[in-house]
């Protein structure tokens, strides 16, 4: 993505996030029971929602690196992930803070919702120490990959089972209409769209930042390269002199 696409994108992603937690502090309703509280729902689930999916995107590129072998794809998929996992920090933070403010505790082990995002974040926590362990590009590559597509596919399951399970304390905000009103409803679309900005610009910056290092270390080595073979042929000139 070119500089200007990306300030851009930036400009877009300031102005959807300032406007969904405009509109979720001043435009949506208080919650009848718990207050402003509450409105940390328009941070923690668009959050949560979009770690998720960015979990499952880096198994699709961990797929199409193993059908090319090609190192694009490995990078995006290892970004995705990495992406994720710092929004994952957050998720676990914004919801603690709820827990504690709603239920009166930091964390409640038996509610399913929670204990799953957690594993889910335990799981690919492991991502990068396991990949750095493999010193191989060529196998780390492909290692990274089957792990990506293999916790990758693990996600979609696992949400698909907490939500047949029974809820205990965690409420099931879209089980059926109603949950969200309308102004509710557009301010957290509004800030999830923005949320998502937030995930894909990220995504972008941190590819152009190690796109940039990986061309400046190629021509760093090129011209240590140059220097070596100018060096070998002026100390071989005199030789070829006195032959």
């Amino acid at each position: 993505m070119s500089g200007t696409r990306l300030r851009l994108l930036s400009v877009a992603t300031v102005i959807t996030l300032i406007a969904g937690y405009s509109l979720a502090a001043f435009y949506a309703p208080m919650d009848a029971d718990q207050g402003f509280i509450q409105k940390i729902f328009y941070l923690h689930v668009p959050m949560a929602i979009v770690a998720l999916c960015g979990f499952v995107l880096a198994g699709i590129f961990a797929i199409l690196q193993l059908r090319t072998d090609d190192s694009k794809w490995d990078l995006r998929s290892y970004v995705a992930i990495h992406v994720s996992i710092i929004l994952g920090v957050g998720v676990l933070i914004t919801g603690a803070i709820w827990a504690k403010a709603s239920w009166g505790h930091w964390w409640v082990w038996d509610e399913p919702t929670l204990v799953s995002f957690l594993i889910v974040f335990l799981l690919y926590g492991t991502y990068t120490p396991l990949r750095f362990s493999i010193e191989d590009r060529t196998k780390q590559a492909r290692y990274a990959s089957v792990f990506a597509i293999t916790a990758g596919a693990f996600v979609p399951l696992n949400f698909a089972a907490v939500r047949a399970a029974t809820a205990t304390v965690h409420p099931r905000t879209f089980d059926r209409t109603g949950n969200l009103p309308g102004k509710m409803a557009l301010a957290f679309l509004v800030c999830f769209i923005g949320m998502a900005f937030l995930y894909w610009l990220l995504f972008e910056y941190e590819i152009a930042h190690k796109t940039t290092v990986a061309r400046l270390r190629s021509l760093k080595r090129k011209l240590a390269d140059d220097d070596d073979g100018a060096r070998a042929r002026r100390s071989a000139a005199p030789e070829l002199q006195v032959s």
